[in-house]
């Protein structure tokens, strides 16, 4: 959900309270809270109830989610508060979910990432504000999407078993809470 044109330094849908309509920002809500978090927990549900009406392969666990949040359901959002209230939502759905599922053996984890430099994100870390950005991590960096890749397929295999209900951060240290 990027937008061409930031808003006070996102590429969010921007929303800062003290500049945006009434209209406007139930609109932003709606659509960010339809996407970031009902999209998933619909999602979610399918794949549940696929795991859950398929009997696995003897040997096999059932099944594994692992969802993709954010840092920022974390470290507040104040110009894309609903992005990042919708990231903690999904936070609390995969706890929530995990509990509820590993009766039936299935996980349910999270990571939340930082920044992470893709083709979306591409001209944001170029441009002008690019160096605060990496800045944010003792690193001097941001992820790539193959590090996080690394990371979902960690959490989703069956060595991460005993992590389901965390939600691991994955940030390079720019954000500890």
């Amino acid at each position: 959900m990027f937008v061409d044109e930031p808003v006070a330094g996102s590429r969010r849908v921007g929303h800062p309270l003290p500049e945006t309509s009434y209209e406007d920002w139930v609109a932003t809500w709606r659509r960010t809270l339809a996407v970031n978090l009902e999209g998933a927990a619909h999602v979610t549900w399918c794949v549940a109830r696929q795991m859950l009406d398929n009997e696995p392969t003897d040997g096999v666990r059932r099944g594994a989610i692992v969802n993709v949040g954010s840092r920022g359901a974390y470290r507040g959002e104040p110009d894309v508060p609903a992005y990042g209230a919708s990231k903690a939502g999904l936070h609390a759905l995969g706890q929530s979910l995990a509990a509820s599922l590993a009766p039936h053996d299935i996980t349910v984890t999270s990571i939340a990432p930082g920044l992470i430099a893709t083709d979306m994100t591409e001209t944001f870390l170029t441009g002008p504000g690019g160096d605060a950005i990496r800045a944010q991590s003792p690193f001097g960096r941001v992820a790539t999407a193959e590090e996080v890749g690394k990371a979902i397929h960690w959490l989703a295999s069956a060595e991460a078993n005993w992590a389901s209900g965390a939600v691991l951060d994955y940030n390079g240290a720019s954000y500890l809470h």
